[in-house]
């Protein structure tokens, strides 16, 4: 056997860093909705600091900037839109009781 060769060898991969979601000329306030809304879920919910893959300090300005937009109501609270559609009325059926006498 030649054990000159190593048995595995490591991949070499190229790791591209992904740009930060938040330039520096970006400013973190209630009134900025387009870089607002990047952060918060379908459901509305405010993502985590990992996800947004964002600062420790960013994103505490970013919660308080969600927070003052719901407050005055340029933020919805909740996004529950596909809870009210409906594609077909489903007919609900009343069980009556019958009393024994």
């Amino acid at each position: 056997m030649n054990k000159s060769k190593p048995l595995f060898t490591k991949s070499k991969r190229s790791f591209r860093r992904r740009l930060p979601p938040i330039q520096s000329g970006d400013r973190i306030d209630y009134r900025n909705m387009s870089l607002i809304s990047r952060f918060i879920s379908e459901q509305g919910k405010i993502l985590s600091r990992r996800v947004n893959r964002v600062t420790l300090k960013q994103q505490r300005l970013i919660t308080i900037a969600i927070k003052q937009a719901r407050i005055l109501s340029l933020l919805p609270f909740l996004n529950n839109q596909k809870q009210f559609e409906r594609s077909e009325s489903t007919p609900r059926t009343i069980s009556l009781r019958t009393r024994k006498k």
